[in-house]
């Protein structure tokens, strides 16, 4: 009975913590990127700096945030999906980039905000994931009835190249008479 536990692989939840922080973090410098960009404040910055520093920031942001919920979780020894990681990693991380910024009372302001907006962001995420999971396989995605656009079979493919290839033969037949003439 031994035996056939130790041939099982465990699944550790430290498995998977490089995910859980690089792509966040690349997806809010993407974010941050393109929020400098809409901005009307990027005319008197310049079109390359403003962008650059915004994702460059809540890159950062994101970075430390997301360390701090995994170095949390890794510490409680907890699961990934767990809330009180989130307020943790932003108390954490608000109170360390807060301190840098603006000094004790920075920290405080900042760890309150990032607990509050990491949490906020990590349930709402929880509550999505199974709506988006339900989507993962566009195979099963079917247009309503009512749509005007037509998946076509082969048939009906062949049968719309050819009908395309008479009408542009006609055309050309049409526009070499209209030349002789």
């Amino acid at each position: 009975m031994a035996g056939n536990d130790a041939d099982k692989p465990s699944k550790n939840p430290s498995d998977g913590w490089k995910e859980r922080i690089y792509i966040p973090t690349i997806i809010a410098g993407i974010i941050g990127g393109g929020a400098g960009l809409v901005l009307k404040r990027r005319k008197s910055y310049g079109v390359a700096n403003l962008p650059a520093t915004y994702a460059t920031n809540l890159a950062i942001v994101t970075g430390c945030y997301c360390g701090a919920r995994e170095f949390a979780r890794e510490t409680r020894g907890s699961t990934p999906d767990d809330l009180l990681n989130s307020v943790l990693g932003g108390i954490a991380s608000g109170a360390l980039l807060g301190r840098l910024q603006g000094g004790q009372i920075g920290a405080i302001r900042y760890s309150i905000i990032f607990a509050l907006a990491g949490t906020a962001l990590d349930f709402a995420t929880l509550q999505l994931k199974p709506f988006l999971q339900s989507y993962g396989n566009i195979n099963e995605w079917n247009l309503p009835e009512w749509s005007p656009i037509r998946v076509l079979d082969e048939e009906a493919v062949a049968a719309k190249r050819a009908r395309e290839q008479q009408l542009y033969e006609q055309r050309i037949l049409g526009k070499l008479n209209k030349e002789e003439s």
